[in-house]
């Protein structure tokens, strides 16, 4: 969501931001623009195509400059138009970009135009270039330092001014955004893969950060105006693979990543240890008695299968909560609760907010599951477990829920050792079965084309109900929302208990109903409810295990998953869920790896 790209340098710096731009196109956007200084002047090119189309534009034009800035932007204040689109401008001086939402924008845009600006865009961006413009008294660190104190809400800025060919000056607070270190040159980013290559010389800016990058120095100020250092990091960050193999879309390629992906997250893990988690999470694991899992989206639903985990396995009480939701209410912190904070990115804007406010409530103990090592919530967090599902293109996630879910079923494992609930037989069964979930996945991909058949005909539906008991119910929950993202099918979920009170009237001939169907305790009531839709007409598709006992007959398709998995059974039925919705939306002919609306990492409220 959003990307930053700018630099300040001796040489041509076009090429290296539409790179940097082309590296953040997964992040998701719907319009590019690009903002540089040349012979004097503020120059720029904005597009609502793609950043290859930008590309063209700016080549056409016989653009270069030694300053600029660059941008894709995820619509939030006004729709997606070249007017909308960043840089923004304020009176051929000011150049800036922006990642976040100004919440009092409104006041600000009435403010300014008594100060006769004039706007251009519906944007609230466009505001924070008038009040820099309108600040500016020849020291663009200083304006904007000025300006970030009238703004409220969440952002990172990136501005140049035409006064000051060689200066780019940064701010951020609640979004992320990084420096780069090179000789006689400086860059800034809101993804470091936005500058790999470039520099592996990297200063994460922490919240309330302003930073003045010039050509042979910068300095940075913290969020009460004192000067400060930030550590400088080696960080061997990488670009994203083009190739794609034998693969349509990044999302198929992901998907089929599984068993690698899996395998790399679980590599040396031979015994259960709380080392796994940190230095000192054994001391953590001990004196906690309660669990606070805080996640949004997809990384919601690992959290509530990992309830079940931990509370069947291990035996302590688990609360779940849409981070998005958990900081407005009030609600009644346990200070001996474990906060555990689930995000790919570890950048949601939503999570981080939750785990401040969790921290703000006295709750010290905080971990998070996280797919970047570098991300502000492994920073944030006391503990922490790094997935190893590499970088996930593709917006609807598919390989990182399931190392997530990984990553917590270890959790799972090491907490109730800490409690004395895991023997030494059963951490070795648990183990081994871990070990073997590569196998199990490539064997639910080879199930591919069986589950196309189903996609040619799950095509020609606008709605569909998926169900699911126990720890299947968030997986449910997951294979609706993969659905919905990408084939734009209406897609719900419940648990299959909750069919007959209410759901069960929305069933006919034309609402199919996914059954996520496990050989488990609660097989013969899943059944009942199955009986229940076939009663009504309603067609079922049901991914069963090998020894479930369900047959295909009129009305009833199956697809059976090899073995049964028991606990890790959840992260086998995703994966056949996402062949599902990834082969429904090839024959529906949508944009699987962009779809519309969407973005790869939610850096916004």
């Amino acid at each position: 969501m959003c990307g930053i790209v700018g630099a300040v340098a001796q040489r041509d710096i076009t090429p290296l931001l539409l790179e940097g731009l082309k590296r953040l196109e997964y992040r998701g956007y719907d319009s590019c623009g690009i903002a540089l200084h040349k012979n004097g002047e503020l120059i720029r090119s904005r597009s609502t195509a793609r950043v290859t189309e930008l590309k063209k534009q700016v080549e056409h034009a016989n653009f270069s400059g030694f300053t600029g800035i660059a941008h894709t932007r995820w619509a939030t204040h006004g729709k997606p138009s070249n007017d909308n689109a960043h840089p923004h401008f304020s009176r051929g001086r000011i150049a800036l970009v922006h990642n976040g939402i100004i919440e009092n924008h409104d006041e600000l845009r009435a403010e300014l135009c008594g100060f006769g600006y004039v706007f251009e865009s519906q944007t609230d961006t466009e505001v924070i270039a008038h009040l820099v413009d309108y600040l500016y008294q020849g020291d663009l660190f200083e304006a904007l330092q000025q300006a970030i104190k009238r703004l409220r809400g969440a952002f990172a800025i990136a501005v140049f001014c035409r006064d000051e060919p060689h200066r780019v000056v940064g701010a951020r607070r609640g979004s992320p955004l990084v420096v780069g270190i090179g000789p006689n040159e400086h860059f800034l980013a809101s993804d470091a893969a936005a500058i790999a290559g470039t520099t592996d010389q990297i200063i994460y800016l922490e919240d309330g950060d302003v930073i003045d990058l010039q050509l042979q120095h910068y300095s940075i100020v913290n969020a009460e105006g004192n000067s400060v250092q930030r550590q400088i990091n080696t960080v061997q960050t990488h670009c994203i693979a083009a190739d794609l193999g034998p693969y349509r879309h990044y999302m198929q390629k992901e998907i089929f990543e599984q068993p690698q992906s899996i395998g790399s997250t679980l590599e040396g893990i031979t015994h259960v240890t709380p080392e796994l988690f940190g230095r000192t999470a054994g001391n953590v694991f001990n004196n906690v008695n309660s669990v606070l899992i805080l996640a949004c989206g997809t990384s919601y639903y690992a959290g509530l299968t990992a309830k079940y985990w931990i509370e069947s396995i291990a035996k302590i009480p688990v609360q779940v909560e849409v981070a998005s939701e958990y900081r407005y209410r009030d609600s009644v912190p346990n200070l001996a609760s474990l906060v555990v904070t689930i995000s790919q990115s570890g950048e949601t804007a939503d999570t981080l907010a939750a785990l401040k406010h969790a921290q703000s409530l006295g709750m010290k103990h905080t971990l998070t599951i996280c797919n970047v090592a570098t991300s502000a919530m492994v920073r944030e967090c006391e503990l922490a477990y790094i997935t190893r599902a590499g970088l996930e293109v593709g917006v609807a996630s598919t390989k990182a829920f399931t190392a997530q879910l990984a990553g917590l079923f270890l959790l799972t494992l090491t907490l109730a050792q800490s409690k004395h609930q895991l023997s030494e037989e059963r951490e070795h069964y648990h183990l081994k079965a871990m070990r073997h979930l590569p196998i199990a996945i490539s064997a639910v991909l080879a199930l591919e084309p069986q589950i196309m058949a189903w996609a040619d005909q799950f095509a020609r539906y606008e709605n569909a109900l998926f169900l699911g008991r126990g720890m299947h119910y968030p997986i449910a929950l997951e294979g609706a929302l993969k659905l919905k993202e990408i084939s734009y099918i209406h897609a719900e979920a419940y648990p299959a208990g909750e069919l007959k009170h209410g759901p069960l009237a929305l069933v006919t001939k034309e609402m199919p109903v996914v059954t996520v169907a496990p050989k488990d305790a609660l097989l013969e009531k899943l059944k009942s409810n199955m009986q229940e839709v076939r009663a009504r007409g309603g067609e079922l598709y049901v991914f069963a295990d090998a020894n479930s006992n369900i047959e295909s007959s009129e009305g009833v398709h199956v697809v059976r998953l090899p073995g049964d998995y028991g606990y890790l059974s959840p992260i086998l039925h995703t994966v056949a869920l996402q062949l599902l919705a990834y082969h429904t939306a090839l024959v529906r002919g949508t944009d699987v790896d962009k779809p519309r609306n969407l973005a790869k990492s939610v850096t916004v409220e």
